[in-house]
């Protein structure tokens, strides 16, 4: 597809395409490079979370926390 095609397209269906797109890309993360300065810092959260896996909070207590906020 070209650009002046993408261009035409309504914004539901630029929408749908970019949802393809990512779809179409993490069927494979291995694919995808990591730069070495988050992996770094991934593998420190994660250490950190297994000395003290009761230190974090859980996603859906996030959720929850953030929709008070709003």
């Amino acid at each position: 597809m070209l650009t002046e095609d993408l261009k035409k397209l309504t914004k539901p269906e630029k929408l749908l395409l970019i949802n393809d797109l990512w779809d179409d890309i993490i069927q494979d993360p291995s694919d995808i490079p990591l730069p070495s300065e988050q992996k770094q810092k991934l593998d420190q959260r994660y250490a950190e979370f297994l000395e003290d896996p009761d230190q974090g909070t859980s996603w859906d207590a996030f959720k929850k926390r953030l929709k008070k906020k709003s």
